[in-house]
């Protein structure tokens, strides 16, 4: 991912107003962020533990998507996998994210949900290699297809929120 400003993501946004886009808290490590090591930006807003965002890389565009995580934070009597990552190996929690929809079925309070990461680690756990072994001899290899994967779900979703 490319380095972004303040101005893009607030820009960016396809389920928020205006407003809540201006009021939206920036991730504490925004100025030293390894954008190179970023499928999307995602973080929780630290002053509304509740909300959640997601920046993400759209054709040469960014589109932005205002997430809510559920009251009371995960209930643990299970493990679950987030459908971004899909790793197998975190130990982090994974929540239902929700996010309004796009446009007029979002006003009319229609929303889609996804299982993601509860602090966006997915970027991170898709360059995780693996150890070599006979199914995967070149760990490279595996992380390579494990971003695309981050890359392509999380595109998924986007659609899922827009309508598609």
């Amino acid at each position: 991912m490319q380095k972004i400003s303040a101005q893009q993501i607030r820009s960016s946004f396809i389920n928020a107003s205006r407003s809540e886009a201006a009021r939206l808290n920036l991730p504490k490590n925004f100025d030293t962020l390894d954008w190179e090591a970023l499928d999307f930006l995602g973080w929780r807003d630290e002053k509304m533990p509740l909300r959640g965002y997601l920046i993400i890389p759209d054709g040469g565009a960014l589109t932005g998507i205002m997430l809510r995580a559920p009251e009371g934070g995960a209930k643990k009597n299970r493990s679950v996998l987030c459908e971004i990552c899909r790793d197998v190996f975190s130990k982090e929690d994974v929540l239902l994210w929700v996010a309004r929809r796009a446009g007029k079925p979002g006003r009319d309070g229609n929303t889609v949900g996804t299982l993601i990461c509860a602090g966006f680690e997915c970027s991170a756990n898709a360059r995780v290699e693996p150890p070599a072994n006979g199914i995967h001899p070149d760990p490279a290899e595996v992380v390579k297809r494990q971003i695309l994967g981050v890359q392509s779900r999380s595109q998924l979703f986007l659609n899922r929120v827009r309508g598609r």
